[in-house]
């Protein structure tokens, strides 16, 4: 059976922390939780700070601590950075603990020295300065010589021997597991105070005593092998990128060269039976000390999912639009004016390929209707197309938007919020870009006004249509009077505006609406 190497790193929620802060790592310091010293560094310990002290009776004991909150999340993210660098080694890390993972090993190290030497060596030159590896039969054995040995040094227990090591171990070595610090209070107030003492126990009296978790370290501490390690599987690379040199300055030759890379990318998500719906492109240019800066990111959408010709395509609208200042780029980082000497695809979204596998008789209407359109975007460009959508407004033209085809929705102004002034249902046909003069007479032949509190000067009775003359008025209803633009800052003019729903003797109806005493007709309900 293969053995177990367990790395350890002291410390690691004050290590976390001082990092996070920018501090230096020589500063004695404490990670406090509930007001109480949960963590602290050797400089701490050497002025006399202890686990479990009060926040006073800790800076009374070191004047010049630096005190630092408690943060799961930031340790675990800190930590992230020493499992990615065992995994390049050996592959299968079981995350115990921020500070604490385990490998079987040595693998392809062969002796045990060399791999612990190799593990070591790798997280130093990471940045970890305080690393310590220890080798047995089992995790816990494992963990017990990783915590005895020194700093970047390792301890290796001979195969068999687990029971031996353990034997002479306090039973204070148990609290590195935050949940025995009960059964080690129990132990002590028992006369119990190595670990041998505990294992000499019968099996049936430490289940009968100290219930299930008892007899679970009771087969820790006589060093008995556990089950197999929880090792998390290493996320796939799916980003593919595609470096240039010397770097390229046409839009054409990046979309050239990137086409490999394109095809490469799909085919390693179809490899895992992925397909990509969101894909992220960046696009790098040379640093002042000649790195890659990333000068242009943007996310895109595809409707189906992404094809190596549809990323393509998106490389040469991302770059050609930012080279040329095209307004629609909205949502470019910055304008690529320099050579450009890396293009990257990053799967933003990732979908089962299943889901978007065609039916058993072929796809349907809408499938091929999709079809034409990415086919008419990739000859027009990306803003050619564009799908309508409705939003929160007061008036039918300020309810309508329309976003690129493909683009994630994003309504800017709910429909569900209350909207004063707004137009009663049913809502209009046709809106007409520009509103169309009218005019609106009583049966006198006065033009209809209204005011500025909402009193109509007459009943309309005819009114004079885009298309078809003046024509009689069968039905009205309103107004609906409106006060725009008086909430704006920048000293915009007031615009006061009354709305009215009008039905012709032919039938047809119309929205029209009455603005500083002139009449539009804005819609109508065909």
């Amino acid at each position: 059976m293969s053995r177990v190497l367990a790395v350890w790193c002291p410390d690691w929620s004050v290590v976390a922390a001082l990092a996070d802060e920018g501090l230096s790592a020589a500063l004695p310091a404490a990670v406090l939780n509930g007001n109480h010293v949960e963590v602290c560094n050797a400089p701490a310990r050497a002025e006399g700070v202890r686990r479990g002290m009060r926040r006073r009776d800790a800076q009374g004991r070191c004047p010049e601590l630096v005190l630092l909150d408690a943060d799961t999340d930031r340790d675990a993210r800190a930590f992230e950075t020493v499992l990615g660098v065992v995994e390049q080694l050996r592959p299968g890390v079981a995350p115990l603990r921020p500070g604490l993972l385990a490998v079987r090993g040595p693998g392809r190290f062969g002796a045990e020295d060399h791999a612990a030497a190799t593990f070591a060596e790798a997280l130093v030159s990471a940045g970890v300065w305080d690393v310590r590896i220890g080798i047995a039969d089992d995790l816990f054995t494992a963990e017990q010589a990783a915590r005895r040995t020194d700093v970047q040094g390792h301890e290796v227990v001979e195969p068999g021997g687990s029971a031996a090591y353990l034997r002479s171990l306090p039973v204070e070595a148990l609290l590195a597991d935050p949940e025995a610090g009960e059964l080690v209070s129990l132990l002590h107030r028992l006369g119990l105070r190595i670990l041998g003492d505990l294992a000499a126990l019968p099996v049936a009296d430490v289940a009968r005593r100290f219930g299930a978790y008892g007899e679970q370290v009771h087969r820790r501490v006589r060093g008995e092998r556990s089950g197999p390690l929880a090792s998390r599987t290493p996320p796939p690379e799916l980003a593919c990128d595609v470096g240039f040199e010397p770097p390229l300055d046409s839009v054409e030759a990046i979309c050239f060269s990137v086409r490999t890379t394109a095809e490469r990318f799909v085919a390693g998500l179809a490899e895992r039976q992925l397909v990509a719906t969101s894909v992220r492109v960046e696009a790098s240019c040379a640093g002042p000390h000649g790195e890659d800066v990333v000068v242009s990111s943007r996310e895109w959408l595809h409707p189906r999912h992404f094809t190596a010709r549809d990323l393509v395509d998106r490389v040469h609208w991302q770059l050609q639009g930012q080279a040329q200042g095209s307004v629609r780029s909205r949502r470019a980082v910055a304008a690529v004016t320099e050579p450009v000497t890396r293009v990257r695809f990053l799967p933003e979204t990732t979908e089962p390929e299943s889901a978007h596998a065609e039916g058993l008789w072929g796809g349907g209407a809408s499938e091929q209707v999709e079809r034409g359109m990415a086919r008419v975007q990739a000859l027009l460009g990306y803003d050619a197309v564009r799908v309508p959508l409705a939003q929160g407004g007061r008036t039918p033209a300020a309810r309508q938007r329309t976003v690129a085809w493909g683009e994630r929705v994003r309504v800017v102004r709910s429909p569900e919020q209350p909207w004063p002034g707004q137009i009663p249902a049913p809502a209009p046909v046709r809106v007409f870009a520009s509103p169309l003069p009218s005019e609106v007479q009583d049966a006198t032949g006065v033009p209809v006004e209204v005011d500025e509190r909402g009193w109509v000067s007459g009943e309309p009775t005819i009114v004079r249509t885009p298309d078809a003359g003046w024509l009689p008025i069968e039905a009205w209803a309103g107004p609906w009077p409106m006060d725009e633009s008086w909430w704006e800052a920048d000293g915009s003019p007031t615009r006061r505006a009354a709305r009215f729903q009008v039905v012709g003797v032919d039938g047809r109806a119309w929205l029209m609406a009455c603005v500083d005493g002139a009449w539009w007709v804005e819609a109508g309900y065909d």
